[in-house]
């Protein structure tokens, strides 16, 4: 709803302005997962969590189950692709956990195994070696501004311009003057005299100004910059539109970002001398990048102070970050090391991208400004190389870490990528400068740091001098590719071999429960992809879990599920043979032919199949058996049911349905026989007869007639009862009546995890209110439901009785019914609505009464009649006289 684009701040913890109008994500569901170790493939050892989890307790539960080494970093699942998003992930999912490494296929030996780990650590350390051979030797780099010379602009260091270091050398003075001329060729199309002589002048020198001598470049009204200063840049702008083409003009723009001078405790820029190097931080730190800002004499995050013996500059607000070039990164050669604010390290060596020198007449910033060794140990450093290997024998002063031996007698001292490979198993403490020291890795007496941050390479074997790095990088990446096309033949030699022995195998799947009904052809040569296909053609409500062969024999792999068709096809064969043996007797040539075809087949077919003697069986004996699919039942974790119990089941049922349509045939037949008895009987209107009887009650009797049933109808509704007692007792004992599955039933609902509670809903009132004006109210018992009924209905005092719309009182709850209508108080009597606007006309009455007239006017005596006290008394006196 806003003018797109707009400018503003951004300001922290602000209140939103309003509610957004998407709606918002749906909150993820935690799913549990079955977790692994790295290579591990006994998925029995499977543990189980719920991801994810949000605190760092929970994210640390992978860890420490799974008792890893270090931190869990990364995710596979069992087909070796790497997870990223936990939303992808199915319910009781096996993933495997590492700690960074690469995924280990649990498929493969415990030989392969450590054959390609020790292949991927053989590469990793390979990595560092090529890492520091290609940094131990850094020619003269320059600083440069990365991209157009701007208000925050990023810089770099980066190699100078080649073909212009006569340009560079060239004295200052004519530096200056040159492009001060070239600046007045190149504006001269534009410009007037008046503004080339102040672009001379602002060239040659800039005045101090105060902070409030500054132009502001905060505009309200039309945030536009000073008129002058948007025509110098649309200019430069047009001119370099112009002049890209060409290779001179390509170099100077080039030689241009290059050029800065260090002038009253600013680094300035001399393309563009409003701008100077800062941070643009309030509160810079270690690692803080440094760029192009605008020029302000009193901002101390733009002020460098020039140490010349140690050769670095100070940041003014914080002298403990000097300018340094960052190595963390992999240099690209387009934009070269970024340059950053660090901390300052007062160390001889290992700290050469903090060094530089400034180049006065050349208007250069030369960086890594230091000794070779400095530069190698720097190199060793951020590549992660022990400093040993570059250094032999030879104790220097380097940043490190130290811990006290065991017994206390010894301070052991290792390097920086020692030390950091080193820091969680070791309380260690930093070095303090000016305390030269050989790492302990490459001493020949130390045998546990015999390796020290690499993972198979041995610090002391790894000669990485200038002269020897790179003959020992081309060494080990030389075995590392005889190692891999060892591994690799061995590798394809395998799975050449279990290519052939593994088949796809043609399946038809069945969901558990449904018999021999729906089922869908599958061929499949995995397990794992047998799952995933029975799960989707079969629209399952969950992943498959479980297989099974129609004698409910449970499937674990293929090789499973053809050994099962094999025994299968053994005892069809068995059966066969023994329906042979009892059928009569032939002629003696068919016996022989019989003979003879048994002894083949016993030949072909051994007496037991197991997994060892699967390999050893015919392969075309194997691929006639397997010709015709295997039925299977998918499950997703449910026991099996029987598809013959079921069929028995269905057969019983039908059975059942035929004999109470038979029965229901019947008895409408009858009904219709009923119904024309007596409509001839109405239709036939025969008089009754008058039959004289001795009873002075009734002296005489009617007999006959229309109106009286005939024998026959007598008998025949006689039949129709019975019949009609009969069907309800066939369907109540049907209804009754279940499966032969129906105790594995029972057991699944013992053992389910929910159950249906016996609760009612019930319309309830209050007393003396409408029907209409009620609610809903649940229960399992008449407590239950009378707690609900005060909530629901808001009273002031709790719920005590219940009664029908008709007023009688409830007290069982087997009176109870689903959705009846309850009038519900809190211990009065019933009230209807018409005795309630009664008792409330009596009320307001008497309140009229006594506000009208007063309250004495409500003061009614009763006195009793003369006649009556004279009754009193004569009673009064018999009872004495009595006594």
């Amino acid at each position: 709803e806003f003018d797109w684009p707009i400018e503003g701040l951004l300001l922290p913890n602000s209140p939103p302005m309003k509610k957004p109008i998407c709606k918002t994500p749906k909150q993820y569901v935690p799913v549990r997962l079955r977790v692994l170790q790295n290579g591990d493939k006994n998925k029995t050892r499977a543990l189980t969590i719920i991801s994810p989890g949000k605190s760092p307790e929970q994210k640390m539960q992978c860890t420490e189950i799974l008792n890893l080494p270090s931190a869990a970093r990364r995710l596979f699942n069992e087909k070796g692709k790497e997870i990223f998003n936990l939303k992808d992930l199915q319910r009781d999912e096996l993933v495997y956990v590492s700690c960074g490494e690469h995924w280990i296929n649990p498929d493969l030996s415990i030989a392969q195994q450590k054959k390609q780990i020790f292949l991927r650590n053989l590469a990793s350390d390979i990595s560092k070696i090529h890492t520091f051979c290609s940094t131990h030797k850094i020619e003269a780099l320059v600083l440069e501004v990365q991209s157009d010379i701007v208000a925050g602009a990023k810089l770099a260091v980066h190699k100078p311009v080649p073909g212009e270091e006569k340009q560079i050398i060239e004295p200052e003075e004519k530096q200056m003057q040159k492009n001060a001329l070239t600046t007045e060729n190149a504006s001269s199309e534009i410009l007037d005299s008046h503004a080339r002589a102040h672009l001379r002048m602002k060239a040659c020198h800039t005045l101090l100004r105060y902070a409030w001598q500054e132009t502001s470049h905060n505009f309200d009204e039309d945030d536009s910059l000073p008129k002058k200063t948007e025509e110098e840049l649309f200019e430069n702008m047009e001119l370099e539109n112009k002049y890209s083409h060409s290779p001179k003009q390509s170099k100077l723009q080039k030689l241009r970002r290059q050029q800065f001078e260090y002038r009253d405790g600013q680094i300035i820029s001399c393309a563009a001398p409003q701008l100077v190097l800062g941070v643009q931080s309030p509160n810079p730190h270690s690692g803080t990048e440094v760029v192009l800002v605008d020029k302000k004499a009193d901002d101390s995050h733009q002020r460098w102070l020039h140490e010349e013996d140690s050769r670095t500059f100070h940041l003014v607000s914080n002298p403990d970050l000097v300018l340094a070039v960052s190595m963390t990164k992999a240099r690209d050669d387009a934009c070269g090391y970024p340059v950053i604010a660090q901390k300052y390290k007062p160390y001889d060596n290992g700290t050469s991208n903090q060094k530089w020198n400034y180049l006065k007449n050349k208007k250069a910033f030369m960086a890594f400004h230091s000794t070779a060794l400095d530069k190698e140990i720097t190199a060793a450093n951020y590549a992660g190389i022990c400093t040993s290997s570059v250094i032999k024998e030879e104790n220097i002063d380097q940043p490190g870490y130290y811990y006290v031996s065991p017994n206390g007698k010894r301070k052991i001292m290792l390097c920086l990528a020692c030390g950091q490979s080193m820091r969680a198993e070791k309380g260690l403490k930093q070095l303090l400068p000016g305390q030269p020291f050989l790492c302990a890795s490459g001493s020949k007496t130390q045998k546990p740091f015999s390796r020290g941050p690499f993972k198979v390479i041995s610090v002391a074997k790894a000669d990485l001098s200038s002269d020897e790095a790179e003959n020992t990088l081309s060494y080990y990446e030389e075995c590392l590719l005889s190692l891999r096309m060892k591994t690799c033949s061995q590798v394809v030699s395998h799975s050449s071999m279990a290519v052939i022995h593994q088949k796809a195998v043609k399946i038809i799947a069945y969901k558990n429960g449904d018999g021999y009904r729906n089922g869908k052809l599958i061929v499949a040569g995995t397990f794992p992809m047998l799952l995933t296909e029975c799960t989707q053609q079969l629209g399952l409500a969950r992943a498959a879990s479980k297989v099974y062969t129609k004698d409910g024999t449970t499937i674990l792999s293929l090789r499973d599920l053809v050994l099962w068709a094999l025994d299968e096809s053994f005892i069809q064969r068995d059966s066969e043979e023994k329906k042979k043996e009892t059928a009569p007797d032939g002629t003696k040539e068919t016996r022989v032919k019989i003979n003879s075809r048994m002894k083949m087949k016993n030949k072909s077919f051994p007496k037991s199949v197991t997994s060892d003697s699967l390999d050893g069986i015919d392969k075309s004996l194997l691929t006639l058996i397997l010709r015709n699919p295997i039925a299977i039942w998918v499950s997703c974790g449910e026991p099996f049911l029987s598809p013959n119990a079921l069929q028995r089941a269905e057969k019983i049922g039908k059975q059942n349905w035929q004999k109470k349509d038979k029965i229901l045939a019947d008895l409408d037949t009858m009904k219709h026989k009923m119904r024309q008895l007596k409509g001839r009987r109405v239709a036939a209107c025969q008089p009754t007869t008058m039959v004289p009887n001795k009873s002075p009650l009734q002296p005489v009797v009617v007999e006959g007639g229309w109106t009286e049933q005939t024998q026959e109808e007598i008998k025949l509704m006689d039949l129709i009862r019975h019949t009609e007692a009969y069907l309800s007792e066939v369907q109540e004992l049907q209804s009754k009546r279940n499966s032969p599955i129906a105790p594995k039933c029972r057991t699944l609902k013992k053992s389910s995890l929910y159950k249906q509670p016996n609760a009612k809903r019930v319309w309830v009132y209050l007393n003396g209110g409408r029907p209409e004006d009620g609610t809903f109210a649940w229960g399992k018992t008449i407590s239950e439901l009378l707690d609900d009924c005060s909530s629901r209905l808001k009273l002031a005092h709790p719920a005590r009785t219940l009664y029908t719309p008709e007023g009688e009182p409830i007290h069982s709850w087997d009176d109870i019914e689903r959705d009846m209508v309850i009038c519900v108080t809190t211990g009065h009597g019933f009230v209807t609505p018409k005795e309630l606007k009664q008792l409330v006309e009596v009320r307001a009455n008497y309140a009229r009464i006594c506000r009208q007239q007063g309250p004495q006017a409500t003061d009614i005596v009763l006195s009793p009649s003369a006649k009556l006290q004279s009754l009193v008394t004569l009673h009064s006196e018999f009872l004495s006289q009595t006594s």
